[in-house]
């Protein structure tokens, strides 16, 4: 699935799914952008494992939600690479599984912000050169939280619903324009994020645990969901778009 020659910008690219994705994409050929907010080290590391196996990455510094900044970086990896050919809007946040009486509205904000509007801003910034190009792909990495949307979580549900929105309008929009858009939505994966939530809400330090209690007998790894991504990005992928692909082993066992 050769990806040569294509310019891919992987938000929240340096750590867990973001970092799995940065990498499958480089491997496969794709020059990679890799996004972070406030962890450079992680992000340096990632643009260094990629490196070490031939492929070419340079980290950008923003936070998704402020769009001077994010307009900012995509001006630089466009100076410093070229139009952006391929976008993994991945960047995110949990919310604190709270009722929706007890959420305070900093978090809505930042939770929806982050999901939903750090969506917006970057695919309507790097649109108008992706129209230029004879391919361009936007994947959106939502939630299987979006399946049931239970409580305690209406911010960060509405955050992925919106996302999905998101992408479901633009598919339509930029079809014409050779553009596909889908929608990555992974169940519970072994990442820090991953790790924090169950810690939280089951008292499980170490999801291998869970193991037994998952589809395919195993918790879904980072690489699991960027290879999904990789499909949709490369060539093997002619005539899907609008779709949304839950990467969850087909949901609870029971």
């Amino acid at each position: 699935m050769s990806l040569e020659g294509r310019i891919a910008l992987v938000t929240g690219g340096g750590r867990g799914i973001g970092k799995a994705i940065s990498i499958a994409l480089a491997e496969n050929g794709a020059t990679v952008a890799v996004n972070f907010r406030r962890d450079s080290d992680a992000a340096e590391e990632t643009v260094k494992m990629i490196e070490a196996v031939g492929g070419k990455a340079r980290p950008y510094a923003a936070s998704v939600d402020d769009y001077e900044e994010v307009q900012q970086m995509v001006q630089a990896v466009e100076a410093d690479l070229g139009p952006v050919g391929i976008l993994v809007n991945n960047a995110g946040v949990a919310s604190r599984g709270l009722s929706v009486a007890d959420t305070e509205p900093a978090e809505l904000i930042r939770v929806i912000s982050t999901h939903a509007m750090g969506s917006h801003f970057l695919s309507k910034l790097v649109l108008p050169n992706m129209r230029k190009l004879e391919r361009g792909d936007i994947v959106m990495i939502s939630s299987s939280a979006t399946k049931g949307l239970g409580a305690n979580g209406a911010p960060y549900n509405m955050a992925k619903t919106a996302q999905e929105a998101l992408a479901m309008t633009l598919s339509k929009e930029e079809r014409g324009h050779g553009i596909r858009v889908n929608i990555v939505a992974p169940g519970l994966v072994e990442t820090e994020m991953g790790r924090r939530l169950m810690r939280a809400t089951a008292g499980v330090t170490d999801l291998r645990e869970l193991d037994a209690t998952m589809p395919f007998g195993r918790v879904c790894q980072p690489e699991d969901v960027a290879n999904v991504v990789t499909y949709l990005v490369s060539e093997s992928n002619s005539y899907v778009t609008g779709q949304r692909i839950y990467c969850d082993g087909g949901g609870p066992l029971s």
